[in-house]
């Protein structure tokens, strides 16, 4: 497969780079990209949900009402479940959501991910850029020559880049990662999937 390669102003190259089938013409398995999701999603969770039960709130010491004559159900303690201000009955307890997934499940997760990203036409390759200082502006100017600064868009670059990770974090539709980093959910949740022309070889490799 493929596809031209962007300048930075948004006009072709005139180059073109060959995106393998093996990583983006395979048959999409939705079950794993929902099992690649879900897992993700499980992992980001903190797990520090926490009630008190009737045996941590504070109070309960004394009779709340005396036991007859008031017209009222008998309570012994302000701490039971059914008063106000009581316990917890079966309340969230702090645990791990923690998920794991094969490794050559993951793998096909992510190219099912691609997959259906090229098939949607929703993959752009572009030139190399760096800038000599962060710079939201020019950063914006290229996702503006594009046309896609209005897209939800990811842009994957070939290795750590603090300029072009600091420019892009103030754009609200945009998220810069490392491209063979980034997760089965990451790859789908955008419009576009932007990436640099030397990104594609190690985003091959990973999943290879």
């Amino acid at each position: 497969m493929e596809l031209k390669v962007y300048k930075i102003d948004g006009t072709e190259s005139g180059e073109t780079v060959n995106l393998p089938e093996s990583v983006f013409g395979v048959e999409p398995n939705t079950h794993l990209i929902y099992q690649a999701v879900r897992t993700y999603l499980s992992n980001q969770r903190q797990g520090t949900h926490k009630a008190k039960e009737r045996s941590e709130v504070h109070g309960g010491g004394k009779k709340p009402f005396r036991q007859k004559g008031t017209g009222r159900a008998r309570q012994g303690t302000s701490r039971s479940p059914i008063m106000v201000g009581g316990g917890t009955i079966f309340g969230p307890r702090p645990h791990k959501h923690t998920l794991t997934l094969p490794k050559k499940a993951s793998r096909l997760a992510r190219k099912s991910a691609l997959s259906l990203k090229a098939k949607e036409n929703e993959i752009i390759v572009i030139q190399d850029f760096n800038f000599e200082a962060p710079k939201t502006k020019d950063l914006f100017n290229i996702l503006k020559g594009l046309k896609i600064e209005d897209k939800k868009t990811l842009l994957l670059v070939p290795s750590k880049n603090e300029t072009v990770y600091k420019s892009g974090r103030n754009i609200p539709k945009l998220n810069v990662l490392i491209s063979d980093k980034a997760a089965t959910y990451e790859l789908l949740n955008n419009k576009v999937l932007l990436i640099q022309k030397s990104a594609v070889e190690p985003l091959c490799k990973s999943l290879l």
